[in-house]
């Protein structure tokens, strides 16, 4: 056993983390690294992580060492797993729930540096998407697992989730992240927020994304009004969607697939972009991004190119500065003032908008109310709390109305 002379020293010896106005940096020298364990960590205030659980996985691993990264959250999420599986065999169904959650996000953060040819790749994915799985069977009502068909014969992965006590014919969001999240992240980000609203949610793997992209490397495309579009299509065909009431959240790259969505399919009745990437290409070169980053690495694999070179040149279609003009519902514009991906271009977004006479709304969140990094990785469940209120308002839900089991959060 460890005596408290032995723990004393060892955290006066270990290297330690410091807070900085973008949040919490694990190891201040690697931010790569630090983003992503605190994207782990924000995730505890969701339910999909505990802080001990976190703190524990960043004092075992090596900031830079991809197989220590992989380890240590795998771990975790066997652990979480074997938590899951002991406690249902006892009918602890909440505990199991919970446990098969945080499991999810567990093996998704281990994933996250490896090669994007590493067979492991989809073995966490499997056990991942069986994690969601279980998790969402004990929703009430349950979650479904759907593929959302488009283009010639192909389909989407995605998740179905309609908020309890909602009207028969409820307002849906279809959701989606961006290079790097998807949809068994939002699980955990979006229902806790949304249900109480009285809003259901489709989470869907776009091309380029989760699923879609690592099982059938379907790559990302410009065009997404045709996803998007075949997601509309799917959800106004279901008698317990609003086909009136239909929305769309997108966040980081998704902050560009959003709106080129929007521009084109009409049908949508509200917009949020969560750290707009207003020009992709300017984005890199003013980011100085190089190729052996790990946003390089994973664009030539989400983008379908072999090279930084190609990275560059694809990136330039990108662009909303032709086609947001176009967008016709409420548009909303989330951004931390410490985005790394460029403060800037959601200003550029915004005034882009107002030129051009967009019924468009601004949210910075400042470091001084936390939620000032990328997509409010610091702090989470505040940029879910101003989404979700904004959609609600603009589904025309009277949440004072709602009833009182709906507005408790979930999870």
């Amino acid at each position: 056993m460890t005596t408290v002379s032995e723990a004393s020293n060892y955290a006066t010896t270990k290297p330690v983390g410091e807070y900085q106005p973008v949040g919490w940096m694990q190891w201040p020298d690697n931010p790569d690294y630090s983003f992503q364990f605190m994207r782990a960590l924000g995730a505890a205030q969701e339910g999909a992580s505990t802080i001990s659980e976190c703190f524990q996985a960043g004092a075992r691993i090596t900031p830079g060492d991809d197989e220590s990264w992989y380890r240590e959250w795998t771990r975790l999420g066997d652990v979480n797993l074997k938590r899951a599986k002991d406690a249902i065999a006892s009918n602890y169904v909440t505990t199991a729930k919970m446990n098969w959650l945080r499991a999810a996000n567990y093996y998704r953060s281990a994933e996250f540096f490896l090669d994007h040819d590493d067979e492991r790749r989809l073995q966490l994915l499997d056990k991942m998407e069986a994690c969601s799985r279980e998790y969402m069977e004990r929703l009430e009502p349950a979650g479904e697992v759907v593929k959302v068909p488009f283009d010639n014969d192909d389909y989407m992965d995605a998740y179905f989730l309609r908020a309890p006590y909602s009207e028969a014919r409820a307002p849906v969001v279809i959701c989606f992240g961006g290079l790097d999240e998807f949809k068994d992240e939002l699980l955990h980000e979006m229902p806790k927020h949304a249900f109480p609203r009285g809003i259901s949610l489709l989470l869907v793997d776009l091309p380029g994304q989760g699923a879609t992209l690592r099982r059938r490397r379907l790559a990302a495309r410009v065009d997404t009004e045709v996803p998007v579009g075949a997601c509309v299509d799917y959800l106004q065909a279901r008698d317990d969607v609003d086909p009136d009431r239909i929305a769309l959240y997108g966040s980081s790259l998704g902050g560009y697939y959003a709106p080129r969505a929007a521009a084109f399919e009409h049908r949508l009745k509200a917009l949020v972009s969560d750290g707009v990437m207003f020009d992709l290409y300017r984005t890199l070169v003013d980011g100085k991004y190089t190729a052996d980053r790990i946003a390089s690495r994973h664009l030539k694999w989400v983008l379908g190119v072999d090279s930084f070179d190609a990275v560059l040149e694809k990136s330039k279609e990108f662009r909303l500065d032709e086609v947001q003009h176009q967008i016709r519902c409420p548009f909303l514009i989330v951004e931390g003032e410490c985005d790394f991906a460029g403060f800037q271009f959601a200003v550029e977004s915004y005034e882009y908008s107002q030129k051009h006479g967009l019924d468009v709304t601004f949210k910075v969140f400042t470091t001084e109310e936390t939620g000032a990094a990328h997509c409010q990785v610091d702090n989470p469940t505040i940029g879910q709390e101003y989404i979700c209120d904004w959609l609600a308002d603009k589904l025309g839900i009277d949440q004072s109305a709602l009833p009182q089991p709906l507005r408790q959060p979930c999870n």
